[in-house]
C-alpha cells in the first residue's frame, strides 16, 4: 500500500511498506469524540491510537482536581505508544480536545509489530522523545512566560494540528489546559481581540492575524517545531 492510500497520520505515512503491512491488519478506524478519555493516568492501556484529525490533550492532574496540559498531539503522533512499549500503564491522561478520527489497534497487536520490526520500534521511541521535548518546552513556557505569550503559543499549536483558523474552545477549557484562572484568559483574549489578532465569540476562537499571533507568542512554539523536525522530520 502506497503512502497516499494510508490513513493520514504522519507516523503511519513514515513507515516503509513492509512495516505498514505488519500493522495494517490490526488497524480499525474510530471517531474521536470531544472529551473522550483515551487513556487515564495510572490505568492499564488497552488500545493505541494514531489520530488522523482532531487533537488529543496530554494532561497531568492533582488530587484536588486541578490539571494542566503538558503536550498536545494529533495527526503527527500516537497516543499510548510509549506506554505500550513500556509497562502498559498510562503516565498521564489523554483526552480528546478537538474531535476527529483515528486508527486504533489493541496493545497486544502493537507490541507484536514492535517486537517484529526494529524500524517501527525506533520510530515510536523517536516520537516519545519528541513528545518529551514538547512537555519540557511547555513546562518552561508555563513557568517563565506571561499568559499572553503562552496563549498565543497554545493557539498556534492547535492551529498546526487542525489546519484551521477557527477553533471551537471555551475560555474555561483554555484556562484549565493552561493551568491559569479563567479571568486571566478572559483579559488576554479581550486584549488580543481589541488588537485584531483573534476574534472570540460563543466558544469559538478565530485567528484573524496569524503573523501578529506569531509575534505575540514566545519562542517556545518555534522551539517545539524544531524539536519535531529534528526527531521526526523528512531527513529521518
Amino acid at each position: 500500500m502506497t503512502a497516499s492510500n494510508r490513513p493520514p497520520n504522519q507516523l503511519l505515512q513514515m513507515l516503509d511498506a513492509a512495516d505498514f503491512d505488519l500493522l495494517r491488519p490490526h488497524l480499525a478506524s474510530v471517531e474521536m469524540v470531544r472529551r473522550t478519555v483515551l487513556g487515564e493516568a495510572g490505568s492499564a492501556l488497552k488500545h493505541v491510537y494514531f489520530p488522523h484529525s482532531g487533537s488529543v490533550s496530554i494532561t497531568v492532574g492533582l488530587s484536588d482536581g486541578q490539571m494542566i496540559e503538558v503536550a498536545m498531539l494529533g495527526r503527527d503522533g500516537v497516543v499510548g505508544g510509549g506506554a505500550a512499549l513500556a509497562d502498559g500503564i498510562m503516565p498521564a491522561d489523554a483526552i480528546v480536545l478537538f474531535p476527529g478520527t483515528a486508527s486504533v489497534l489493541e496493545i497486544a497487536a502493537f507490541r507484536a509489530v514492535a517486537a517484529a520490526s526494529a524500524p517501527f520500534r525506533e520510530l515510536m521511541v523517536r516520537h516519545e522523545q519528541a513528545l518529551l521535548a514538547h512537555a519540557q518546552q511547555s513546562l518552561l513556557c508555563n513557568t517563565l512566560h506571561p499568559v499572553e505569550a503562552r496563549l498565543a503559543r497554545w493557539l498556534l499549536r492547535a492551529r498546526d494540528l487542525s489546519d484551521s483558523e477557527s477553533l471551537a474552545l471555551t475560555q474555561e477549557a483554555l484556562a484549565q489546559m493552561m493551568g491559569v484562572r479563567r479571568n486571566a484568559i478572559s483579559l488576554v483574549a479581550h486584549a488580543l481581540q481589541r488588537a485584531g489578532v483573534i476574534h472570540y465569540a460563543r466558544g469559538q476562537i478565530e485567528i484573524v492575524d496569524l503573523r501578529a499571533l506569531e509575534a505575540t507568542s514566545c519562542g517556545c512554539h518555534s522551539a517545539m517545531k524544531a524539536h519535531q523536525l529534528r526527531l521526526m522530520g523528512p531527513s529521518r
